[in-house]
Protein backbone atom coordinates (compact mmCIF):
# COMPACT_ATOMS: atom_id res chain seq x y z
CA UNK A 1 0.00 0.00 0.00
CA UNK A 2 1.08 3.53 -1.02
CA UNK A 3 -0.13 6.44 0.95
CA UNK A 4 -0.55 9.89 -0.70
CA UNK A 5 -2.25 13.01 -0.33
CA UNK A 6 -5.33 12.89 -2.61
CA UNK A 7 -5.31 15.63 -4.92
CA UNK A 8 -7.97 17.84 -7.03
CA UNK A 9 -6.60 15.92 -10.45
CA UNK A 10 -7.79 12.80 -9.02
CA UNK A 11 -11.53 13.70 -8.64
CA UNK A 12 -11.93 12.05 -12.11
CA UNK A 13 -11.34 8.76 -10.17
CA UNK A 14 -14.64 9.27 -7.66
CA UNK A 15 -16.71 7.40 -9.74
CA UNK A 16 -15.27 3.95 -9.67
CA UNK A 17 -15.13 4.66 -5.08
CA UNK A 18 -18.76 6.15 -5.11
CA UNK A 19 -20.78 4.05 -2.51
CA UNK A 20 -24.35 2.28 -3.87
CA UNK A 21 -27.00 4.28 -2.19
CA UNK A 22 -24.75 7.43 -1.33
CA UNK A 23 -24.93 10.89 -2.99
CA UNK A 24 -22.99 12.36 -5.09
CA UNK A 25 -19.67 12.39 -3.12
CA UNK A 26 -17.82 14.50 -5.70
CA UNK A 27 -18.92 18.20 -4.46
CA UNK A 28 -17.58 17.10 -0.81
CA UNK A 29 -14.12 15.53 -2.06
CA UNK A 30 -13.37 18.75 -4.16
CA UNK A 31 -13.88 20.96 -1.11
CA UNK A 32 -11.76 19.28 0.87
CA UNK A 33 -8.90 19.37 -2.31
CA UNK A 34 -9.32 23.34 -1.86
CA UNK A 35 -9.73 23.83 1.68
CA UNK A 36 -6.53 24.40 3.68
CA UNK A 37 -8.34 22.68 6.97
CA UNK A 38 -8.95 19.81 5.00
CA UNK A 39 -6.24 17.04 4.63
CA UNK A 40 -7.46 13.60 2.20
CA UNK A 41 -5.59 10.87 1.37
CA UNK A 42 -5.65 8.47 -0.77
CA UNK A 43 -4.30 4.45 -0.50
CA UNK A 44 -2.87 2.91 -3.88
CA UNK A 45 -2.94 -0.93 -4.43
CA UNK A 46 -1.66 -2.17 -7.77
CA UNK A 47 -1.79 1.28 -9.74
CA UNK A 48 -5.39 1.91 -8.68
CA UNK A 49 -6.86 4.46 -5.83
CA UNK A 50 -8.02 1.62 -3.10
CA UNK A 51 -9.05 4.29 -0.59
CA UNK A 52 -9.69 7.31 0.39
CA UNK A 53 -10.23 9.21 3.59
CA UNK A 54 -10.03 12.91 5.05
CA UNK A 55 -9.20 14.84 8.24
CA UNK A 56 -11.18 18.20 9.08
CA UNK A 57 -10.00 20.48 11.05
CA UNK A 58 -12.01 22.69 13.79
CA UNK A 59 -9.40 24.18 16.03
CA UNK A 60 -9.49 21.49 18.72
CA UNK A 61 -12.19 19.09 16.85
CA UNK A 62 -11.21 16.74 13.84
CA UNK A 63 -13.94 15.30 11.63
CA UNK A 64 -12.76 12.03 9.44
CA UNK A 65 -14.89 12.16 6.46
CA UNK A 66 -15.38 9.86 3.59
CA UNK A 67 -13.54 6.76 4.41
CA UNK A 68 -14.67 4.94 1.24
CA UNK A 69 -12.75 1.39 0.48
CA UNK A 70 -13.15 0.48 -2.94
CA UNK A 71 -15.48 -2.99 -3.23
CA UNK A 72 -12.50 -4.90 -5.11
CA UNK A 73 -10.11 -3.80 -1.77
CA UNK A 74 -12.16 -4.78 1.44
CA UNK A 75 -11.10 -6.93 3.89
CA UNK A 76 -7.80 -6.41 3.44
CA UNK A 77 -7.08 -3.93 6.02
CA UNK A 78 -7.35 -0.66 4.11
CA UNK A 79 -10.46 0.66 5.87
CA UNK A 80 -8.13 0.21 9.36
CA UNK A 81 -5.26 1.51 7.73
CA UNK A 82 -6.77 5.12 6.62
CA UNK A 83 -8.45 5.58 10.07
CA UNK A 84 -5.24 4.79 12.12
CA UNK A 85 -3.40 7.14 9.35
CA UNK A 86 -5.57 10.02 8.90
CA UNK A 87 -5.60 9.57 13.36
CA UNK A 88 -1.87 10.11 13.80
CA UNK A 89 -1.40 12.73 11.35
CA UNK A 90 0.11 16.10 12.78
CA UNK A 91 -2.94 17.95 12.31
CA UNK A 92 -5.56 15.65 13.92
CA UNK A 93 -2.45 14.79 16.66
CA UNK A 94 -3.14 18.45 17.85
CA UNK A 95 -7.31 17.96 18.32
CA UNK A 96 -8.83 17.39 21.66
CA UNK A 97 -11.29 15.50 20.00
CA UNK A 98 -11.83 13.31 16.67
CA UNK A 99 -15.64 13.07 15.44
CA UNK A 100 -16.98 10.61 12.80
CA UNK A 101 -20.47 8.96 11.71
CA UNK A 102 -20.05 5.68 11.00
CA UNK A 103 -21.95 3.17 8.85
CA UNK A 104 -22.92 -0.10 9.25
CA UNK A 105 -20.37 -1.46 7.76
CA UNK A 106 -17.80 1.11 8.84
CA UNK A 107 -18.13 0.83 12.73
CA UNK A 108 -16.93 -2.18 13.82
CA UNK A 109 -13.64 -1.42 12.18
CA UNK A 110 -13.37 2.34 13.75
CA UNK A 111 -14.28 0.67 17.12
CA UNK A 112 -10.72 -1.50 16.75
CA UNK A 113 -9.05 1.31 17.05
CA UNK A 114 -10.70 3.19 19.73
CA UNK A 115 -14.00 5.06 18.49
CA UNK A 116 -16.96 4.98 20.84
CA UNK A 117 -20.62 5.71 20.22
CA UNK A 118 -21.95 8.79 21.91
CA UNK A 119 -25.18 8.56 20.06
CA UNK A 120 -27.22 7.43 16.84
CA UNK A 121 -28.60 9.45 14.04
CA UNK A 122 -31.83 8.75 13.16
CA UNK A 123 -32.85 8.95 8.83
CA UNK A 124 -35.78 9.37 7.14
CA UNK A 125 -36.79 9.60 3.86
CA UNK A 126 -39.81 9.93 2.04
CA UNK A 127 -41.19 12.19 4.64
CA UNK A 128 -44.27 14.45 3.63
CA UNK A 129 -46.53 16.74 5.09
CA UNK A 130 -49.12 19.26 3.98
CA UNK A 131 -47.57 21.75 1.45
CA UNK A 132 -48.52 25.18 1.68
CA UNK A 133 -48.87 25.05 5.34
CA UNK A 134 -48.54 28.52 7.05
CA UNK A 135 -44.79 28.41 8.90
CA UNK A 136 -44.66 30.38 11.93
CA UNK A 137 -44.64 33.93 12.12
CA UNK A 138 -41.58 34.27 14.71
CA UNK A 139 -39.45 32.40 11.06
CA UNK A 140 -37.97 35.32 8.90
CA UNK A 141 -34.82 35.55 6.32
CA UNK A 142 -31.26 35.89 7.69
CA UNK A 143 -30.10 39.36 8.21
CA UNK A 144 -26.21 40.54 8.77
CA UNK A 145 -26.93 41.33 12.49
CA UNK A 146 -28.44 37.79 13.37
CA UNK A 147 -24.94 36.84 12.68
CA UNK A 148 -23.60 36.96 15.73
CA UNK A 149 -26.75 35.35 17.63
CA UNK A 150 -26.43 32.31 15.35
CA UNK A 151 -22.73 31.51 15.52
CA UNK A 152 -23.28 31.71 19.04
CA UNK A 153 -26.20 29.24 19.17
CA UNK A 154 -24.05 26.94 16.66
CA UNK A 155 -20.88 27.17 19.21
CA UNK A 156 -22.81 26.46 22.49
CA UNK A 157 -25.07 23.18 21.09
CA UNK A 158 -22.32 21.72 18.42
CA UNK A 159 -19.06 23.10 20.94
CA UNK A 160 -17.42 23.31 17.98
CA UNK A 161 -15.85 26.60 16.59
CA UNK A 162 -17.53 26.20 13.24
CA UNK A 163 -17.58 29.71 11.30
CA UNK A 164 -16.13 28.71 8.61
CA UNK A 165 -18.37 26.41 7.51
CA UNK A 166 -21.67 28.55 8.22
CA UNK A 167 -20.92 31.94 6.93
CA UNK A 168 -21.34 31.05 3.05
CA UNK A 169 -24.66 29.70 4.20
CA UNK A 170 -26.23 32.35 6.12
CA UNK A 171 -28.08 34.61 3.27
CA UNK A 172 -29.69 31.99 2.52
CA UNK A 173 -30.88 31.23 6.01
CA UNK A 174 -34.02 31.70 7.79
CA UNK A 175 -34.33 32.56 11.90
CA UNK A 176 -36.37 31.76 14.55
CA UNK A 177 -37.01 35.02 16.32
CA UNK A 178 -39.84 36.24 19.17
CA UNK A 179 -36.87 38.89 19.86
CA UNK A 180 -33.95 37.16 20.90
CA UNK A 181 -33.48 34.40 18.25
CA UNK A 182 -34.02 30.53 19.19
CA UNK A 183 -32.75 28.80 16.30
CA UNK A 184 -31.88 28.88 12.50
CA UNK A 185 -31.76 26.93 9.44
CA UNK A 186 -29.73 27.15 7.36
CA UNK A 187 -31.24 24.75 3.72
CA UNK A 188 -27.94 25.17 1.57
CA UNK A 189 -25.53 23.89 3.96
CA UNK A 190 -25.29 19.83 4.08
CA UNK A 191 -28.65 18.68 4.57
CA UNK A 192 -29.99 21.62 5.88
CA UNK A 193 -28.40 22.24 8.93
CA UNK A 194 -31.39 23.08 12.09
CA UNK A 195 -30.36 24.29 15.62
CA UNK A 196 -33.00 24.67 18.26
CA UNK A 197 -32.43 25.90 21.88
CA UNK A 198 -36.41 25.23 21.90
CA UNK A 199 -38.59 22.52 20.67
CA UNK A 200 -40.91 25.14 19.87
CA UNK A 201 -38.50 26.94 17.14
CA UNK A 202 -37.17 23.28 16.04
CA UNK A 203 -40.15 21.87 14.88
CA UNK A 204 -41.23 24.84 13.27
CA UNK A 205 -37.77 25.32 11.45
CA UNK A 206 -38.51 21.95 10.71
CA UNK A 207 -41.61 21.77 9.19
CA UNK A 208 -40.23 24.74 6.80
CA UNK A 209 -37.30 22.24 5.81
CA UNK A 210 -40.31 19.41 4.93
CA UNK A 211 -41.74 22.31 2.82
CA UNK A 212 -39.24 21.35 -0.47
CA UNK A 213 -37.46 18.03 1.12
CA UNK A 214 -38.14 14.72 2.30
CA UNK A 215 -35.26 14.01 4.33
CA UNK A 216 -34.21 14.37 8.07
CA UNK A 217 -31.60 13.24 10.03
CA UNK A 218 -31.29 14.08 13.53
CA UNK A 219 -29.91 12.72 16.63
CA UNK A 220 -32.15 9.86 18.76
CA UNK A 221 -31.72 12.06 21.50
CA UNK A 222 -34.11 14.60 19.76
CA UNK A 223 -37.19 13.08 21.59
CA UNK A 224 -39.21 16.27 20.39
CA UNK A 225 -37.93 16.02 16.25
CA UNK A 226 -38.65 12.31 17.24
CA UNK A 227 -42.21 12.20 18.52
CA UNK A 228 -43.02 14.56 15.52
CA UNK A 229 -41.76 12.50 13.29
CA UNK A 230 -43.44 9.49 14.34
CA UNK A 231 -46.40 10.99 15.03
CA UNK A 232 -46.65 11.83 11.53
CA UNK A 233 -46.53 8.25 10.92
CA UNK A 234 -42.63 7.56 9.40
CA UNK A 235 -40.32 5.59 10.76
CA UNK A 236 -36.47 5.81 10.40
CA UNK A 237 -35.31 3.30 7.58
CA UNK A 238 -31.60 3.56 8.78
CA UNK A 239 -29.57 4.59 11.83
CA UNK A 240 -25.68 5.82 11.98
CA UNK A 241 -23.17 5.93 15.00
CA UNK A 242 -22.06 9.13 15.70
CA UNK A 243 -18.47 8.07 17.24
CA UNK A 244 -15.97 9.95 19.09
CA UNK A 245 -12.20 9.48 20.36
CA UNK A 246 -10.97 11.70 23.05
CA UNK A 247 -12.44 14.78 24.73
CA UNK A 248 -16.09 14.53 25.22
CA UNK A 249 -17.31 17.44 24.53
CA UNK A 250 -21.05 19.12 25.68
CA UNK A 251 -22.78 18.51 22.56
CA UNK A 252 -26.12 19.22 23.02
CA UNK A 253 -27.82 16.50 20.97
CA UNK A 254 -31.51 16.85 21.73
CA UNK A 255 -31.04 20.87 20.01
CA UNK A 256 -30.01 19.20 16.78
CA UNK A 257 -33.27 18.86 14.29
CA UNK A 258 -31.48 18.24 10.89
CA UNK A 259 -28.03 17.26 11.01
CA UNK A 260 -25.30 18.73 8.46
CA UNK A 261 -23.85 15.64 6.74
CA UNK A 262 -21.65 12.50 7.75
CA UNK A 263 -18.62 14.59 7.43
CA UNK A 264 -18.75 17.28 9.79
CA UNK A 265 -21.86 16.28 12.10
Amino acid sequence: MVLQNFVHDDLKFIPDLQPAGWGDITPSIDFYTRSSFCFPIKIIVDDEIAGIGTAIIHHTVAWLAHIIVRDTFRKRGIGRFITETLINSPEVKKCETVYLIATELGAPVYEKVGFETETEYLYFKDVTIEKGIITSPMICPYESHFKTQVLDIDKTNSAEDRIVHLEPHLEKGYVYSPGKIEGFYLPTFGDGLIIANKPSAGIELLKLHLQSNNKIAFPKDNLAARNYVYEKGFKEFSTGKRMRIGKKRDVRLANIYNRIGGNVG
